[in-house]
């Protein structure tokens, strides 16, 4: 009997040795599938699904880990090595490879600024970026900005922030560098008109309001005057408020028109530019229509009674218009709708989708190009006055009422 017992007892003891071992080595199995020890940190999930390029073939991501391994133990400055940077880095670097610089991979400190950007509300210097020719102008300085008070203008070329070049950055790498804590300094070097230029700019808290209106007068005469400064989170409520009272006006015959300006406006949501859009024109007009490769092409129209479809309508429009500015603005135009004045437009013609990945971090991409009613596809190219009118200021002065030609061009469209 004690024998027996003692068999069972090895018996069990073997089982148990053997079941241990085999979960050891299949632990040790998937810890080297699915993980990589490097010399500073442990990678999971190293093993990526089967990835082909375009001869069939499948990829082979060890040369990317080989380069990960050389650089940790070849770089001189190990200080340098920021794990999660380098990693970031990575995903940034594959996403360019696209060569569209309006897809991009955002950082989850990135991706949050861009939404704050869009809700109206984050600190910085207070100016919009674009990318024209690999090169990052300034679109716009925001009003009342930082920015602005600097003297930073419309056109200028950032060639360096802080004394780092931007070459080859991209949007959003350059408004993280920009970008800081209220109070804190940053100096950009600029090319304006063939001249290098350094502004410092102190930081501080920006509050973009979508909407601002005010009265013009001349000639006796009164006119709506709206500025419409971004399509972001709060853009079509405060619209709806704008517009109330300008219908009441309207309708009580106290003004003569409406100008909308949307100079230096860099767009934001495709929807925005649609909603008001339809304020202007009758239910069922095309306003936009977004062609896929993938899919069928989406047809934005009109779905709504608006409030101002009779107005007489002055759109003014610059080399800051952008985006939904252009599509809302084009369409406006292509209707006969309105009478668009200042200068050329910008000249951007497709369509992102932001998409929220894991860890907070964010993707910019692209998704579509976009068709104005008359087939014009202005990417490029831009959008051209009916009234063309260049406001030229001197070296330090800011656009002001007074010195605003395309603004008393359009007045005096308007009240004549």
């Amino acid at each position: 009997m004690r024998l027996n017992k003692i068999t069972n007892y090895l018996l069990y003891a073997a089982i148990a040795v053997l079941l241990f071992g085999s979960g050891y080595k299949y632990a040790e199995w998937d810890i080297k599938q699915n993980a990589r020890e490097l010399y500073t940190h442990t990678v999971f999930n190293a093993n990526a699904p089967a990835i082909k390029n375009d001869d069939g073939k499948n990829i082979d991501f060890s040369l990317f880990w080989e380069t990960w391994e050389k650089v940790e133990q070849k770089y001189i400055d190990d200080t340098k090595l920021d794990p999660q940077k380098m990693f970031y880095g990575s995903i940034k670097g594959m996403v360019a490879a696209l060569g569209d610089p309006y897809t991009f991979f955002m950082t989850p400190e990135e991706n949050k600024q861009s939404k704050d950007e869009l809700g109206g509300k984050f600190e910085g210097i207070g100016a919009q970026l674009g990318l024209k020719n690999n090169q990052v102008v300034v679109i716009a300085p925001l009003k009342n900005s930082p920015a602005e008070t600097a003297g930073l203008r419309t056109g200028d070329i950032i060639t360096q922030v802080d004394g780092e070049s931007t070459k080859d950055w991209t949007l959003v790498q350059t408004v993280s560098k920009i970008r800081g804590e209220k109070g804190t300094k940053v100096t950009l070097t600029i090319n304006r008109s063939g001249a290098e230029k350094t502004i410092a700019i102190t930081r501080n808290e920006i509050n973009v309001p979508s909407i601002e209106l005010t009265f013009e007068s001349n000639n006796g005469k009164s006119v709506a005057y709206l500025k419409l400064n971004q399509f972001g989170d709060n853009t079509n409520e405060e619209w709806d408020k704008a517009i109330n009272d300008i219908a009441n006006r309207w309708k009580n015959s106290q003004i003569a028109g409406m100008i909308l300006d949307v100079r230096s406006n860099p767009g934001g949501y495709l929807e925005g530019a649609v909603y008001i859009g339809s304020e202007f024109l009758d239910k069922g007009k095309v306003i936009v229509t977004q062609e896929m490769t993938d899919t069928d092409n989406m047809v934005y129209t009109v779905k709504r009674n608006g409030k101002l479809l009779d107005i007489p309508l002055v759109v003014l429009i610059d080399q800051g218009s952008a985006s939904a500015s252009e599509i809302l603005s084009g369409a406006l135009r292509d209707y006969g709708r309105a009478k668009l004045v200042g200068m050329k437009s910008f000249g951007k013609g497709s369509v992102q989708e932001a998409v929220d990945l894991s860890a907070g971090a964010g993707l910019h991409v692209t998704i579509a190009k976009w068709i104005l009613p008359n087939g014009d596809w202005i990417n490029g190219t831009g959008i051209k006055p009916d009234i063309e009118i260049e406001n030229t200021i001197e070296d330090g002065n800011t656009i002001t009422s007074d010195n605003d030609k395309q603004l008393k061009t359009a007045i005096q469209e308007l009240t004549k």
